[in-house]
């Protein structure tokens, strides 16, 4: 096997043990931060784009990755890259999955959803007990990437990942 393509499939390999510190159950190729792993000049380059361009993570998540490549190759670089911007549409199915796995309600859709900025109603099923008698409570959750709502049937709160 080509040299390269061996050390670009164990980079995205190792990729994979790198999780975000927000959702720590997610790794950040599921988050589908990673846009692109490259040889330049025989060293990995990890094109990382955060989930938004103000993240407060983003200094951690590429620390995380700069030292998960270095591992593989010493002099290995991570790119971030705000263009094209990140959304949930990126997301994998694992990610959505997990998600609900961990008690958050995942997007919504695979589009961009506004509503909830200009309080439509959003009907979220609560990732507890699947009721779909849910109110939002805030438009901004625990991170800004969420939105908290209240299930009145188990009466249990939860964050929604909003739609980007």
């Amino acid at each position: 096997m080509d040299d390269s393509l061996n050390k670009v499939q164990r980079t995205w390999t190792i990729l994979r043990s790198v999780m975000d510190p927000e959702l720590p159950f997610l790794n950040v190729v599921e988050m589908g931060m990673i846009r692109g792993v490259e040889i330049q000049n025989g060293h990995v380059v990890v094109k990382l784009t955060p989930t938004y361009s103000g993240c407060p993570a983003t200094d951690f998540i590429q620390e995380d990755v700069l030292n998960a490549v270095q591992s593989l190759d010493a002099l290995g670089q991570v790119e971030v890259v705000l263009s094209p911007a990140w959304t949930t549409d990126d997301l994998e199915d694992s990610a959505h999955i997990k998600m609900a796995n961990h008690g958050i309600a995942p997007p919504l859709s695979r589009k961009g959803d506004k509503g909830f900025l200009t309080g439509d109603a959003r009907h979220v099923t609560c990732p507890r007990c699947q009721s779909s008698n849910t109110e939002m409570v805030s438009a901004f959750g625990s991170t800004a990437c969420k939105a908290h709502f209240k299930c009145q049937s188990c009466q249990e709160p939860f964050d929604h990942f909003k739609c980007l």
